[in-house]
Formats: structure tokens, sequence, C-alpha cells
């Protein structure tokens, strides 16, 4: 019933189902209402109040020519369905991370997450002047999307465990949330992944179904309370160096906007990219003290010979995926040539820096 309705207020009846394409042009008066489906909670920090700006800058950019409606994981579709409904036209928006499409576009993980690849600062050089932004849209314009880079968690930490790692063998047979190209190298060294949406996590670390779990980093992870079901943080940052969020709309909402539209709703996301990068700065340095300092949570980092094995396991696994798939085979060759371009002048800049600042800087 409420789906019904739903269908009834964007325009397409229950009998036509979700595939009626878009065709309506907006005029300079019309005023445009689109519904954007996310797979986050409602106002779930970072990444629903991402949604949420990206909505609200739409508005304001157009000067309320356009309207978006953000609904929170379950509340139209499933959180893991999002692709799904954009695709077919169930809404004209989404909100979430392409790496949960694996297994409807192989390549769409490259547009997440990288095991052991690019920072945050080098994706969004690729995205924005290399070729990143041309595949991703080519790749998804064959499932009626156009994609977004909106907003990005910067590393993710290595994830919560509830007894501490000392050896590769206290990984096996360990069941741990991780999705992605990650979780796939994860398998590779004996350890069991599955894929569930965030707010399933606590509940299955606290019954046991899991005994680890990846979700983003302290600020989100502590508004999930994830330190109450787990002792020990893995700060390994190996698995999302950098973690783009996804935007995507309706290919035949998007063609049927005029270029001023289309406009706004790029730079919006250009906006809502940077101001959750920022974000996530700031928040997950307040959240990692509250954790240590309040919570008593032990910071780990995983044995040597767990990092060898899992950079091991993730070039096996990327070399399987781009064996299989011709997608993921050209995204990778693009990724992976500027990765190579790129790693001269952070290893002469950041990386240089960080180490000075960490040999000589003693008081913060």
């Amino acid at each position: 019933m409420q789906r019904r309705k739903f269908l009834k207020t964007i325009g397409i009846s229950a009998a036509a189902g979700a595939t009626a394409p878009f065709v309506t042009t907006a005029s300079a008066q019309e005023t445009l209402t689109w519904n954007m489906v996310t797979s986050w909670p409602t106002n779930f920090p970072a990444l629903g109040t991402g949604a949420n700006d990206f909505a609200k800058r739409i508005e304001k950019l157009s000067n309320g020519r356009m309207r978006i409606r953000v609904h929170g994981a379950g509340e139209l579709v499933p959180p893991l369905e999002v692709f799904d409904a954009v695709s077919a036209g169930t809404a004209e928006m989404g909100h979430s991370a392409s790496y949960y499409w694996r297994g409807k576009v192989a390549a769409s993980q490259f547009f997440t997450a990288v095991p052991f690849g690019m920072t945050t600062t080098e994706t969004n050089a690729w995205l924005y002047y290399g070729d990143g932004q041309a595949l991703w849209d080519e790749i998804y314009a064959r499932h009626n999307l156009k994609p977004f880079p909106v907003g990005n968690t910067g590393t993710q930490m290595g994830g919560w465990f509830k007894e501490e790692v000392n050896s590769l063998e206290d990984m096996q047979g360990l069941k741990l949330r991780l999705p992605g190209l990650a979780g796939e190298a994860m398998n590779g060294i004996g350890v069991t992944t599955v894929n569930m949406p965030g707010g399933e996590i606590f509940t299955s670390m606290q019954t046991g179904v899991l005994d680890a779990a990846d979700w983003v980093g302290p600020y989100n992870d502590l508004a999930f309370g994830l330190h109450q079901v787990a002792k020990y943080y893995y700060t390994s940052v190996w698995n999302e160096p950098s973690a783009i969020l996804e935007g995507t709309v309706n290919l035949n909402a998007w063609n049927a906007l005029p270029d001023d539209l289309k406009d706004v709703v790029t730079e919006a996301a250009r906006a809502s990219n940077l101001a959750m990068i920022s974000e996530f700065a700031y928040r997950n340095a307040e959240a990692l003290e509250t954790l240590v300092s309040e919570h008593g949570v032990e910071l780990r980092t995983f044995p040597e010979e767990v990092m060898e094995a899992l950079y091991a396991s993730s070039m096996d696994v990327l070399q399987k995926q781009v064996d299989d798939d011709e997608e993921s085979r050209k995204v990778y060759a693009s990724y992976q040539a500027f990765q190579k371009r790129v790693r001269p002048f952070t290893d002469v800049g950041e990386y240089a820096y960080l180490k000075a600042r960490d040999n000589l800087v003693t008081d913060g």
C-alpha cells in the first residue's frame, strides 16, 4: 500500500510498475519535486545528513525550482536496493555506496574503495581531472543512471574485533562484516565476510552473528555504539583508504532537466563532497578521543603477517576481477595508471611532510 501510494505521488501507476520513463522537461517556471532514496538511517551522522545536505544545496542553488525529499533506509525501499530503485524510476535520486552493487555491476566497486588504493585527495583528482568520472558515467548509463561523488569518509578504520588479533591464525574462521573488494580479500585469508546494512551491525555483533565488523570510522562507529559490542578497534587502514559516497540520478530524469538545473545538481554534488570530507576530518577527531578516553576502547594494529597476507590477497582479488570482467579491466587500468602517476608527488609532498611532523613535532 505504501509503495502504491508513493508511485502515485510521482506519477507512475501501480500497473505500470517502476519502469515507466521520465518524459517531462522542466521549464524555467516549473518547480520539480524529486524523491531521493538512501542506504542510511534518517539523519544518520555524516552519511544520512550528507544526503540531506545534497538535497538542500540543490534547492538553494536552484532558487527553489528543485525540491528533493530525502527518504532514509527502508522508508520507501530497502537500504541495499537503492541502485535498482533509481535505475527503474521508483525514485529520481539515490545516495549510497557503489560497492554494494558488486553483484549487478562488478566495476562499481572501484568507485567506492580499492584496498591499498588511492587516498581521498588522489581519488578526487582521478574523478574530477582524470578519466574516473567519464568511466563511471559510461558504465552507469547502461543501467539508466547518472552518478556523482557526493561525499567521502576519508580513510576508514580496520574494524571492530571482539578478540585481539595477534597472528594470522587468529583471523581464521572469523565472521566479519566487510563489503566490496576488501571483503573478498579478507575471504582469501580465511575470514568469512558478509555484506549487511549499517543498521544491522550492532545486533549482529551482540548476538554472535558477527565476530568483527567494519563500518566507517570513529564518528559513525560511535553513533552506532559499536564500542559496546567489541573492545578492540583496529587502526590498520588498508581496506578503504578512501571511500566515495555515491549520488545517483535516474538517467531519464537527468536528461529531462534543462542545462542550468543539470549544472545545479553537478555543483551541489561537488560542494557536498567537500563538505562531508571536511566534516569527517573534524568529527572523527572528536569521536576518537571520546572512544578512547571515555569508553576505554583499545586501539590496535594488525600484525605485520596479517597485513602482508591482506596485501597479497588484495592483489589476487584485483587481478581476478579484471580477468573476469571487461568493465573492471578498463576502470582499473585507468585507476592504476593514475595511482602510479600521482604517487611520486604524494610521497614527496604529504607523506614526506607527515613523516617530518611525526619526527619533529612533539606537542600535537
